[in-house]
């Protein structure tokens, strides 16, 4: 359903557009928290740190994609809310036909560098060769992983953000269940877990292009529109490698990070990979809030409505501060429940080690909630130098304060560094909001 947010309520719009957001996102987590839960019960900690130490390079790879779609779907978003419905045909057409040529690129190059990658990252012997092979599978998954984010983040930029939630519900339920049965009853291993996972991204692409045509007309392409647009490709190359480059600063950083965790042992590694997972959960939220600024924004920049603008944002950051409240009590009350799911009962060095980091951590994610939000409004206002430039800060100084308090402080370094390095992103952000404000008025 195409939804324009340039009249009605702020704060409605905003809601029931990051909800399905929150939703579809956690499932699409769920692809990959399965897999460890299931990997580390079933098959053992060896192959659940095989896992963990391949999650960061995953992580590049899905970050990399949607942050090419999330800069076309900023110009979509413009486009839609000023009316221009043909433009935002020539950007979906244009955003498609570079996916091809990119994914199939990424595909190759992932075939190339897995194991010297791995290897780089002080992985530990006893698990390169199952990492390797779970990782390249996971490469294979990248055609279908662009396609999906291509054609959700289009739905997305028109105001539907419901849609691509039921795709992937129902495909995170079919990854759970398959895993379920072949890893868990008939002990298949861990090549089947990433097989399980690039189909139900393959099945995931396919729903939503078959919606489109069924029932998006806007988005709806012919054969012979499957053209690049020059001008627009250099747009959306410009708003989205900027993008692509500052998603991916983060998982950079998580292989950084990797490396200073790596030669603690598998116990700490096995530690670190399940607290990452329960970040990851932890930090959605706050993330497709941010989504839902950016939308909003780019529709209301597009429409030139300016006093909106200003009100949707602090009505952002408002839900950011209510969902942080929310998920620190949840993660001080269960914290060590959370790491129980994904170890045995012998395993307690690593539930210990996992919900000292949580209780740390459940304070600190208020930071990120406001750094989130801020970027969702310099992208909504097309700032991606900003939104890269804090990202690098923060990406930067997490990473050297890992190196410094990890010997000393072990699991619990990388909760301060995260914290420090939030901290000093927001140093930088918030000033530069009251210049873009005073800029546009």
């Amino acid at each position: 359903m195409v939804t324009d947010m340039t009249e009605g309520s702020i704060s409605r719009h905003l809601i029931s557009y990051s909800v399905p957001l929150i939703l579809g996102n956690l499932f699409q987590l769920t692809y990959n928290v399965v897999d460890s839960v299931i990997v580390g019960r079933f098959i053992g900690k060896e192959a659940l740190a095989a896992v963990g130490t391949a999650s960061p390079v995953m992580n590049i790879i899905i970050l990399g994609i949607s942050g090419i779609c999330i800069g076309a779907s900023v110009l979509m978003s413009n486009f839609f809310g000023g009316k221009k419905e043909d433009m935002v045909k020539k950007e979906m057409a244009t955003t498609a036909v570079f996916g091809v040529y990119f994914s199939l690129a990424v595909v190759f190059l992932g075939m190339l560098i897995t194991t010297p990658l791995l290897q780089a990252l002080y992985v530990p012997e006893e698990i390169l060769g199952t990492a390797s092979t779970y990782l390249r599978i996971i490469f294979l998954g990248a055609p279908f992983t662009f396609f999906y984010n291509a054609i959700s983040s289009a739905m997305k930029s028109v105001g539907d953000s419901k849609t691509p939630l039921k795709f992937l519900a129902f495909c995170s339920i079919l990854n759970g269940v398959l895993d379920l049965i072949l890893i868990g009853i008939f002990r298949m291993g861990i090549v089947c877990s990433a097989a399980t996972t690039v189909a139900a991204e393959a099945l995931s692409a396919v729903l939503c292009i078959w919606y489109v045509y069924k029932k998006v007309p806007l988005l709806q392409l012919k054969p012979s529109e499957f053209r690049i647009d020059k001008e627009l490709l250099r747009q959306t190359l410009r708003y989205g490698s900027v993008t692509a480059l500052q998603q991916s600063c983060q998982p950079v950083g998580k292989l950084l990070i990797q490396g200073a965790v790596n030669p603690m042992g598998v116990d700490v590694i096995a530690a670190f990979n399940a607290v990452n997972r329960i970040d990851s959960y932890a930090f959605t939220p706050e993330q497709s809030i941010s989504n839902g600024i950016t939308t909003f924004i780019a529709q209301n920049a597009g429409a030139k409505k300016e006093e909106r603008i200003r009100k949707g944002f602090g009505t952002g950051l408002g839900l950011e501060v209510c969902y942080w409240v929310l998920i620190c009590t949840v993660i001080l009350v269960f914290r060590n429940p959370l790491m129980r799911l994904f170890v045995t009962g012998e395993n307690r060095e690593i539930v210990a080690l996992g919900s000292g980091y949580l209780g740390l951590m459940a304070f600190f994610y208020v930071l990120p909630g406001f750094t989130n939000g801020f970027q969702g409004y310099f992208r909504g206002r097309k700032c991606m130098k900003m939104t890269l430039l804090g990202t690098f800060i923060q990406t930067g100084l997490r990473v050297i304060f890992v190196y410094v308090l990890t010997p000393g402080m072990g699991l619990n370094g990388v909760a301060y560094a995260c914290a420090i390095g939030w901290s000093v992103m927001l140093l930088v952000e918030v000033p530069y909001y009251f210049y873009v404000e005073r800029r546009w008025h």
